[in-house]
């Protein structure tokens, strides 16, 4: 259920109706159609000072409840409230100071840390129905922190990662058989690639149905995407991910971005550019092979080109 906010404003004096609006754009209040406004019910007396002064200035102010029974109807407004946009945003900020850490100080680098933290914070406060791109968000920037105090405290006794993945040498992981879920999909797809790419050159792959229950792997091998493998999504990390920090493979810039769009396929958050035609070419490659070897070695060139691409570890 959600609080509606119906506003006639004032046509004079014109400053209150330009604190009004930024008003309702400083709490993310969207907008069902003109002067109607949105919040969460529980969030309802974020608008109490908002109809007082509209009151007090010659304006009209009623706070509604709104509810429906209409599950496409309660999709829709609940669409109202999506941040991805925004997430996506603060992610280019985030990358952006990544970038550039090279070149900074450890008390610039720092300050503008501050600012993305307190940038995420206030887009935080207004993600009323946070999901997958919030926890992705919060993972990059927990990232990005530890790669400051990294690069800045060399000498300095290290915390696990908050996901407590744990490091592992490819060089005990080589010849191995590994196991998934058949007729794989991005996430399974992409960890073939990484495994066979930079892992496991000589793995070979079981397809199994139902490997968390009916149709367990073998014994001896590896599994990876599925529930109970060794190998699976921690937190908000994708198996992709999981698999990269596994083998240290988390610092390459060209796989974190085929990382972005592995997660954001996989199990949504903050959009990518690459994410719509890295689909779109997957799903091609799943109606042409039946075969679950022969999709995987073709989907395989297609993350090998996109590895590839120029501008890709910008």
């Amino acid at each position: 259920m959600w609080s509606s906010l119906f506003l006639t404003l004032p046509t004079q004096p014109k400053a209150i109706r330009l604190r009004i609006w930024r008003a309702l754009k400083t709490l993310g209040c969207p907008s069902l159609r003109d002067g109607v406004y949105l919040l969460p019910e529980s969030h309802a007396e974020l608008f109490d000072p908002l109809v007082s002064e509209v009151r007090e200035n010659g304006g009209q102010a009623h706070v509604l409840q709104l509810s429906t029974h209409d599950e496409a109807m309660r999709t829709e407004v609940l669409a109202l409230f999506d941040r991805s946009k925004s997430y996506g945003e603060w992610h280019g900020e985030a990358q952006a100071l990544t970038a550039l850490l090279l070149e900074l100080d450890e008390i610039e680098a720092r300050r503008r840390l501050r600012g993305v933290t307190e940038a995420l914070q206030v887009l935080r406060r207004i993600d009323y129905y946070p999901g997958a791109a919030a926890q992705q968000a919060q993972a990059e920037l927990d990232d990005l922190r530890q790669t400051i105090d990294t690069q800045f405290s060399k000498g300095e006794p290290k915390a696990q990662p908050s996901h407590g993945i744990a490091r592992l040498d490819a060089r005990n992981f080589k010849g191995k058989r590994w196991a998934t879920r058949a007729r794989p999909w991005v996430d399974r797809l992409a960890c073939a690639w990484l495994i066979r790419r930079f892992i496991d050159p000589e793995a070979s792959f079981i397809w199994l149905d139902d490997p968390a229950g009916a149709t367990p792997p073998p014994s001896g091998v590896l599994g990876f995407d599925f529930d109970g493998a060794r190998f699976t999504h921690i937190g908000s990390r994708v198996s992709f991910e999981v698999l990269a920090a596994s083998f240290r493979l988390d610092v390459d810039q060209r796989l974190q971005r085929i990382a972005r769009a592995v997660h954001f396929l996989d199990v949504g958050g903050i959009p990518v550019a690459e994410a719509a035609g890295l689909e779109l070419v997957l799903a091609g490659l799943r109606e042409v092979h039946t075969n679950d070897d022969a999709l995987a070695q073709a989907a395989a060139l297609v993350f090998d080109a996109l590895y590839a691409a120029p501008g890709i570890s910008e």
